[in-house]
């Protein structure tokens, strides 16, 4: 009884950024989808990249999945999702979206969440937890993976990487005002 009292005491007095639980969260655009239609699945490349993310999050804990409701977002982060035991968590591309979308990931403290967006959503979502303004993907970048320590106050940490099969060297160079 006394350790948990002793316990209880010094957590209490300890500084309030060593009681905070910030959220880690992994932010990616969908896989390479099959065709240019409304709501299309993934290609073969996009379905390696999926497995290839999979693969990448598998020690990392991951404890929610927030998706839009289109297919390819879903289907990308499926190997998580399956790994897991997860159901995502479907945020509808409202104009509210990436709003909603930090919100919800904010709701997560203390959790690992995996956000799988779009290619004008992801750098929007990015900046809505607090990290830097970023442009619009180019509609061939699909390797570019945020990782973001949001902390309860303060800046988080942001590191960008990649995952899977790299990108087209000419995928860099593109016109804004992609479509999700």
């Amino acid at each position: 009884m006394r350790l948990t009292l002793l316990a209880a005491a010094l957590l209490l007095a300890a500084p309030a950024a060593l009681r905070a639980q910030p959220v880690t969260v992994v932010v990616v655009r969908h896989a390479e989808k099959a065709d240019a239609s409304a709501d299309p699945v993934l290609s073969e490349a996009g379905t390696a990249r999926a497995e290839a993310l999979a693969a990448a999050l598998k020690d990392a804990g991951v404890q929610a999945v927030i998706v839009s409701p289109r297919q390819r977002t879903r289907l990308t982060a499926q190997g998580v999702l399956q790994a897991r035991g997860l159901t995502p968590e479907v945020v509808g591309l409202t104009p509210t979206h990436v709003a909603d979308v930090a919100r919800a990931v904010r709701a997560r403290k203390g959790q690992v969440v995996l956000v799988v967006g779009h290619s004008n959503t992801v750098p929007a979502i990015v900046t809505a937890l607090g990290g830097p303004k970023l442009a619009d993907l180019c509609d061939a970048q699909y390797s570019q993976l945020f990782t973001l320590v949001v902390p309860e106050q303060g800046a988080p940490t942001v590191v960008r990487s990649q995952y899977g099969a790299p990108d087209a060297p000419e995928a860099g160079s593109c016109a804004t005002g992609m479509k999700p």
